[in-house]
């Protein structure tokens, strides 16, 4: 039998509903979502294209951020006006800093300019 078609359980749930707070990689990933947010330039996270980038928990996503074992890969929204190679430098420690791995910044988007009010009609 192979590990593709095995009936086994996972290690989760031979042992129970994993809660988000054991699962590998869940406290590192929101502590990395939590840092990145923090950052002046950071509008959001992006869950990229077609919503891929994420770590993947147990019963959860954390979108935006890929937590592997040698790399994290942060994907942002960046706010108008933001000096973006800066602004990914300043990302890239912040994830760094509670990761203590690599990390790959990508600047997926950047929101439009905020009008003033509400458009008037001519």
């Amino acid at each position: 039998m192979t590990a593709s078609t095995s009936n086994e359980p996972t290690q989760a749930s031979a042992d129970g509903p994993a809660s988000d707070s054991t699962a590998p990689g869940a406290e590192l990933a929101d502590d990395v979502v939590a840092a990145v947010v923090a950052v002046p330039g950071v509008a959001a996270m992006h869950s990229g294209r077609f919503g891929e980038v994420a770590t993947y928990l147990p019963g959860r996503r954390v979108a935006g951020v890929r937590v592997r074992a040698d790399l994290v890969e942060v994907h942002v929204t960046a706010n108008w006006g933001s000096d973006l190679l800066p602004l990914a430098d300043a990302i890239r420690l912040a994830a760094a800093s509670v990761a203590s791995r690599t990390v790959h910044v990508v600047i997926q988007d950047v929101l439009g300019p905020i009008e003033d009010g509400p458009a008037t009609e001519a």
